[in-house]
C-alpha cells in the first residue's frame, strides 16, 4: 500500500491525467497527419527510417529495460529478419513471398534465433552474457557477408520485391510505408503494454531488480530470460523486413556493433522501462545523427569560410557522432541516470526513500510469485 501511494503522489504516469491523455491524442493525430503536411519524400522516408529504429528500441527495451539484460548484439536479429526478406522475397533463391506473410516469418524467425541464443547462455549474468551477444552481434554480419553463393556478398541481397495491396505496388514511395510502419509502432506498444503488465512482465522486473531473489521467490529465471529474449527479438526481425523492403537491399554492412550500440543508446537515453522514453530517445539520436549532425557540420565549415580558422572547415560532426554519443551516455549515467521520460518504477528505484523502495519490491515478488503458482 506505501508502495503504491508513493507512486501516485511522488512519480504519476505517463497518461494518467487529462492534459497526458490530451498530449498523448495530439501526437498521434500529428503522426498521422505528417506525411499530408510534408510532402518532402525525402523527409517522409527518413521518418520511415526514425520509425524502424522505434520498432528496434521497443523490442531492446523488453530484453533491457525490463528484463536488465545487456544485449550488445541487437543488430544482428536486425539482420537476420532483413535476409530473411531478401531471401525470400526476391530472385536470389526464386522464391517471392508477399510481404506481409514475410513479417510474422521473420519475427518468428528472429525469436527462434534468440531463442538458440539464449538457451545455452542466460545462465550467465552482467559482464559474461553481455560478452556473448557481442560475440553474436558480430559473428552473424560476418556469416552473411562470407556466404557469397547465398548474399552477394558485401554487394547485398538486391531487387527486393516491393509491398503490395490489391493491386497497388508500394514502389519507391515512402508514404504507404510510413504507414505501414506507424501501425506497427501502434501494434507494438499496445503487445508491449500488456506484455509488461501480465505475470511474466512482473517477472521480468523482478528479475531486473535481484536475480538471486526473484529465483528464490520460485521465479524460473532462464525460461523467463529466455521469453524476453526471443520476443525482443522477433520486434527486430519484423523491423528488418520493413528497412529491407523499403531500400529494396540489404547488405551486411547496415548491422554492425555500432547500429546495436545506437539502439541501446535510444533506450538508455530516453528511459529504459518506458515506452514514450524509448520513443523520445529514437527519434531524437536518429535526428541527430540523421539531420543535426550534418547541419552542424555544414555551419561549421560555413563559419570557417567567413572567419578563415581551418579547425572549422575540417570539422566533421557526423565523423564524431560515437564520440558525441557516448559523451552523452556518460552524462546521463551522471546526471539523470533514469533517462530523458523515466518509468514511475524506475525513478522509485533510483529516487525513492530506501523503506518505500523495499515496499515496492517486496509487492513486485509477491505478485510474480503468485502469478507463477498459479
Amino acid at each position: 500500500m506505501a508502495s503504491l501511494e508513493a507512486r501516485t503522489t511522488l512519480f504519476p504516469r505517463f497518461g494518467r491525467d487529462a492534459r497526458s491523455r490530451a498530449l498523448l491524442a495530439a501526437i498521434v493525430v500529428l503522426a498521422i497527419v505528417y506525411p499530408i503536411v510534408d510532402s518532402n519524400a525525402s523527409h517522409v522516408s527518413a521518418a520511415v527510417d526514425a520509425g524502424v529504429f522505434v520498432l528496434l528500441a521497443l523490442g531492446l527495451n523488453i530484453v533491457v529495460g525490463y528484463a536488465g539484460l545487456l544485449d550488445l548484439g541487437y543488430a544482428a536479429f536486425f539482420a537476420i529478419g532483413s535476409y530473411a526478406y531478401g531471401f525470400f522475397a526476391s530472385p536470389q533463391l526464386g522464391v517471392h513471398l508477399a510481404f506481409w506473410l514475410m513479417l510474422p516469418i521473420a519475427g518468428l524467425a528472429a525469436a527462434m534465433f534468440g531463442i538458440i541464443l539464449g538457451a545455452p547462455t542466460l545462465r550467465l549474468r552482467g559482464d559474461y552474457l553481455a560478452i556473448v551477444t557481442l560475440g553474436f552481434g558480430e559473428i552473424v554480419p560476418v556469416i552473411f557477408l562470407n556466404a557469397d553463393k547465398y548474399t552477394n556478398g558485401p554487394n547485398g541481397i538486391n531487387a527486393l520485391d516491393p509491398p503490395f495491396i490489391g493491386g497497388y505496388n508500394f514502389g519507391h514511395n515512402p508514404t504507404p510505408f510510413y504507414f505501414v510502419v506507424l501501425g506497427l509502432i501502434a501494434l507494438s506498444v499496445i503487445v508491449i503494454r500488456r506484455l509488461r503488465d501480465s505475470p511474466l512482465g512482473r517477472a521480468w522486473m523482478a528479475i531486473r531488480e535481484d536475480e538471486v531473489a526473484a529465483a528464490a521467490m520460485g521465479i524460473d529465471t532462464v525460461r523467463a530470460k529466455l521469453y524476453a529474449f526471443a520476443i525482443g527479438a522477433s520486434f527486430s526481425g519484423i523491423g528488418g523486413v520493413v528497412y529491407s523492403s523499403k531500400l529494396g537491399l540489404v547488405t551486411p554492412d547496415n548491422f554492425r556493433f555500432s547500429t546495436s550500440a545506437f539502439i541501446l543508446s535510444m533506450v538508455v537515453l530516453g528511459g529504459m522501462g518506458n515506452i514514450p522514453g524509448v520513443i523520445l530517445g529514437a527519434v531524437i539520436l536518429f535526428e541527430l545523427q540523421s539531420l543535426i549532425l550534418t547541419q552542424l557540420t555544414l555551419w561549421s565549415h560555413q563559419l570557417g569560410a567567413f572567419t578563415h580558422i581551418g579547425f572549422l572547415n575540417e570539422l566533421d560532426f557526423v565523423n564524431l557522432k560515437f564520440l558525441l554519443y557516448g559523451l552523452a551516455l556518460v552524462l546521463m549515467m551522471l546526471f539523470r541516470p533514469e533517462g530523458l521520460l523515466p518509468s514511475a518504477r524506475r525513478q522509485l528505484e533510483l529516487h525513492a526513500p530506501p523503506e518505500v523502495a523495499a515496499a515496492e519490491r517486496q509487492e513486485l515478488y509477491d505478485v510474480s510469485t503468485e502469478a507463477q503458482s498459479a
